[in-house]
């Protein structure tokens, strides 16, 4: 695990109850942080608090914002203010041909990636402020950056997380606060490992095919992990990340191409 000066940073990291935001709830405050965190899960949430007790909870969908609202009012109440917000919550969303996909799957997408980003936005970006500065992350992706045949849902909001990163990074420089983007290739897990089904049923290929094609198609051969990206994470809300915002930053393993 990287070392980083975060010690006593207020953090609140989105959908921390497994994956990377799992992992960066437990990195920030295995280094000292006070993190409050959410979840739509309740039980990945219980199974959090027996292992960090120290870490602030809450049942939370972003893409509600009344319960932005509300996880808001909790986590600063809790946290007396904020210095580092983590927006990781997101879905993969449906995998198949554009005209395949159902409207419904792509409005629950962007709810929850796109919009649920400018809720925790509009709720954080003030407490920011009050704070004299601080770090945004916002969880992108690698298909933030490129295209992804049968992702199109997915990718959109991606896309979309990296313009609001850099337009953010310009309008809250002058108040000392840094927003910054991470793009993640396939992240091993639970979650990739649902999107390699997907993919290959929609080729009509075996998972384990699907696999070594996105293996192969990094150059370091392999994918990356959840404490890869927090690392990342607690980089950016360290005085060593003091002069990165605006940037688009990808863990991937260079990703040569995305299919």
């Amino acid at each position: 695990m990287l070392q980083a000066e975060v010690a006593g940073l207020r953090v609140i990291v989105t959908a921390g109850g497994a994956g990377i935001g799992r992992a960066m709830v437990e990195s920030f405050a295995a280094q000292g942080a006070q993190v409050f965190t959410c979840d739509i899960d309740g039980a990945a949430l219980e199974e959090l608090g027996r292992a960090c007790p120290q870490v602030g909870r809450e049942i939370a969908d972003v893409a509600n914002p009344d319960a932005v609202a509300a996880l808001f009012d909790a986590a600063l109440g809790r946290l007396g203010g904020l210095d580092v917000l983590i927006n990781n919550a997101g879905i993969a969303g449906p995998t198949a041909p554009v005209e395949e996909i159902a409207p419904e799957d792509w409005r629950r997408t962007q709810a929850v990636n796109l919009d649920g980003l400018f809720h925790c936005l509009q709720q954080g970006v003030p407490a920011l402020k009050a704070a004299g500065g601080g770090c945004i992350v916002n969880l992108s992706s690698a298909a933030g950056v490129r295209g992804y045949p049968l992702r199109t849902a997915y990718v959109a909001s991606k896309w979309a997380v990296v313009g609001i990163t850099k337009s953010l990074a310009m309008e809250l420089g002058r108040f000392g606060i840094r927003v910054n983007a991470l793009c993640p290739g396939p992240v091993e897990g639970e979650r990739i490992d649902r999107v390699i089904a997907a993919k290959a049923a929609a080729r009509g290929i075996p998972e384990a095919e699907m696999r070594a094609i996105m293996t192969q198609d990094t150059s370091l051969k392999s994918f990356v992990t959840a404490q890869d990206i927090a690392d990342m994470a607690l980089y950016l809300a360290s005085p060593s990340g003091a002069r990165l915002s605006g940037q688009a930053l990808s863990i991937d393993g260079n990703i040569e191409v995305l299919r």
